[in-house]
């Protein structure tokens, strides 16, 4: 993709719709479909890179409630020829082709190369990569297994939804406070998977979200990776000017 002059490339991450309480969860919304809002004036293209919804799972014929102020407005910004990517995140990994089908959105499961004005992006939302974390690659490779899923879609709705967002929000990943603290670069798993990916081929920028940190780290003096934070805590996303890639924060 050649960006226009003037346009720009827009990512963020980690919304966490519909927690801690859907109340709640309307406010951030608010702030996050007015900055869709404003960002489509110049946007070449949007990615969001997962964890949108605090959980998402759909049903043959049914998907969670609420979001529909966000649906609406990623609608509107696609059909008016704006493109939109979705990486799902390790809350909405349940996702099918509901914004495919809706919303005219490309989902992604795993990282995925772009080359932007001749420069090399890797981009996903960044559960599971690198060394460690052990038993979360166990449990994702439990929560996408096709028979897990089906079994799954055996519980009503009213029942599936609710206790699933019960234990998302248990969990802690919307706020732990382990995500408010930086652990040093020889003990954060992506910057560990970057630099491994380095070994073998050149990226100019690595863009994940997962980690609700805003973070811009140099690897090598020619590599950047970059963390887009979260739309909870710290209202954060990164902005390519067709250059430069950059961390942003929201105007208060």
């Amino acid at each position: 993709m050649n960006i226009p002059q003037g346009k720009k490339l827009y990512f963020s991450s980690d919304n966490h719709l519909g927690a801690p309480t859907m109340e709640e969860s309307r406010k951030r919304e608010a702030v996050f479909v007015k900055w869709l809002d404003e960002i489509k004036e110049d946007a070449a293209a949007i990615f969001l890179l997962g964890d949108l919804f605090d959980f998402w799972f759909e049903y043959k014929h049914v998907v969670p409630k609420g979001f529909v102020r966000t649906l609406g407005k990623l609608a509107e910004i696609k059909d008016s020829g704006i493109p939109v990517y979705f990486f799902v995140g390790n809350h909405d990994l349940w996702m099918n082709n509901y914004f495919e089908k809706e919303l005219n959105i490309p989902v992604y499961h795993q990282p995925k190369e772009f080359e932007f004005n001749g420069k090399n992006f890797l981009i996903g939302h960044g559960d599971g990569l690198g060394p460690g974390d052990q038993g979360y690659k166990r449990m994702k490779k439990v929560f996408t297994n096709p028979l897990s899923k089906w079994l799954y879609r055996w519980l009503h709705p009213d029942l599936g939804v609710p206790l699933a967002q019960y234990f998302s929000v248990k969990n802690k990943a919307i706020s732990g406070e382990e995500d408010m603290e930086f652990l040093g670069e020889d003990k954060e798993w992506l910057i560990q998977y970057c630099r491994r990916k380095l070994e073998s081929k050149h990226y100019d920028y690595f863009l994940f979200g997962h980690r609700h940190l805003p973070l811009e780290i140099d690897l090598n003096g020619k590599s950047t990776y970059i963390n887009t934070g979260d739309w909870i805590a710290h209202y954060t996303y990164a902005e390519f000017d067709g250059e430069n890639l950059s961390l942003k924060k929201l105007k208060s």
